[in-house]
């Protein structure tokens, strides 16, 4: 009876150790992977969020009327917080009842946006706004991570201390 020595091949444990092995790696870096998908849209919307603010706040200091409306007097460029996911920067024209919208932004259901005031204007001229206190304006992903910007009374527009330190990690 002739016996064969030479096998070559893997054993079924074998495969499945590595299978496991694989499986567990896999999963460790789908959970990363998706964490950091929810932390970059997070700061996606907290980019855009701020560049719409610079523009209203730009907008309003240069006193650039809308064009496709007349405008005789500008008043200022107004941050209207619609709802929790929504938001829109409006022209206010003086001897127009209602202010004509620039620009509507919808941040989608994973993102919300609480604001300590709902409506502010930039003024024109360098006025400043019409705030009485610092408004934090703040982002929160359905997975809890959050961004938040402060808007001063002057008009700025700043990350707030704990926004810096995560952007530059």
């Amino acid at each position: 009876m002739k016996t064969a020595k030479n096998f070559k091949g893997y054993t079924l444990i074998e495969l499945l150790v590595g299978l496991s092995i694989i499986a567990i790696i896999f999963s460790v870096g789908l959970a990363g992977y998706r964490e950091f998908s929810r932390r970059q849209a997070l700061t996606g919307v907290s980019k855009q969020l701020k560049a719409d603010l610079r523009l209203a706040q730009q907008l309003a200091l240069t006193g650039q009327k809308p064009e496709d409306v007349s405008c005789n007097t500008l008043d200022g460029y107004i941050f209207s917080r619609v709802s929790a996911s929504s938001y829109r920067l409006l022209a206010d024209c003086a001897g127009i009842a209602t202010p004509y919208v620039y620009k509507e932004v919808d941040l989608g259901t994973d993102i919300t946006l609480t604001s300590t005031n709902t409506n502010f204007t930039f003024k024109v001229l360098g006025q400043g706004t019409d705030l009485t206190a610092i408004n934090t304006i703040t982002l929160t992903h359905t997975s809890g991570n959050q961004n938040s910007m402060v808007i001063g009374i002057g008009g700025d527009v700043r990350w707030t201390k704990s926004q810096m330190l995560n952007l530059k990690c």
